[in-house]
C-alpha cells in the first residue's frame, strides 16, 4: 500500500506561494530534483483543494503550473471543495466534497497501491491535524518571499512532531524528507 506524501516547494522564509499565490519563484531553478523524480514514479493520485485547483487554472499561469509536474504526471487527480466548477472537463480530475477523512481514503483507494500525493497548504493542515500525512518532502529554494501562503499555518494546533530529517542537496535546492510521528 502506498503511502500519504505532502510535498511543496518552500521559500527561506516559509512560504509555499507567494503574494497572491504567486508560484513564479518555484520554476527559477529548473535543475532535475531525484527527489521530485522519486514522486512522479510512485505517485498514483493527487489530492489538493479548491485554492491550489484554481492557481493552475489562472489566465496567464505559466505552463509549468498548469499540470501537476509540469505533465510528467499523469492519473487521478482530486479536488476538495464545496464549490466544484462547472466548466472542468478533464476526466481524470474529480471533486469531492466531504470530509479529509474521507477524501483521503477515496484518493488513497484510485491511487490502486502508489501514494497519494498531497499538494496545498489548507488541505495538507487537515491532513497533518488528523494524522492523515506519513511523509513531508520540502524543496527548499534560496529565495525570500516576504509574504504569502505559510507552509503550515494553524493556530491553537499541539506542535507535530516530525522525524530526523534525511537532507539532500541538487543545485541551489536542498531537499527536507521527513517522517511524521
Amino acid at each position: 500500500m502506498g503511502i500519504v506524501r505532502w510535498h511543496t516547494t518552500l521559500s527561506v522564509d516559509g512560504f509555499v506561494a507567494g503574494p497572491d499565490h504567486a508560484m513564479d519563484w518555484a520554476f527559477a531553478y529548473p535543475d532535475p530534483i531525484p527527489e521530485a523524480e522519486e514522486v512522479i514514479e510512485r505517485t498514483g493520485a493527487i489530492l489538493c483543494g479548491r485554492g491550489t485547483y484554481d492557481v493552475g487554472r489562472r489566465p496567464g499561469q505559466r505552463p509549468e503550473a498548469r499540470e501537476a509536474f509540469g505533465g510528467a504526471w499523469h492519473g487521478r487527480q482530486f479536488v476538495l471543495t464545496h464549490r466544484p466548477p462547472d466548466d472542468e472537463r478533464d476526466p481524470s480530475i474529480e471533486f469531492l466534497s466531504g470530509g479529509i477523512d474521507t477524501a483521503v481514503d477515496t484518493a488513497l483507494a484510485a491511487a490502486g497501491g502508489r501514494d497519494l500525493l498531497v499538494l496545498g497548504a489548507d488541505v495538507a493542515r487537515q491532513c497533518v491535524e488528523r494524522g492523515l500525512v506519513d511523509e513531508l518532502l520540502v524543496h527548499v529554494v534560496p529565495v525570500l518571499l516576504g509574504g504569502g501562503v505559510r507552509l503550515f499555518d494553524a493556530t491553537g494546533v499541539a506542535p507535530v512532531q516530525l522525524g530526523r530529517p534525511a537532507v539532500t542537496v541538487s543545485g541551489a535546492i536542498t531537499t527536507l524528507r521527513f517522517r511524521l510521528s
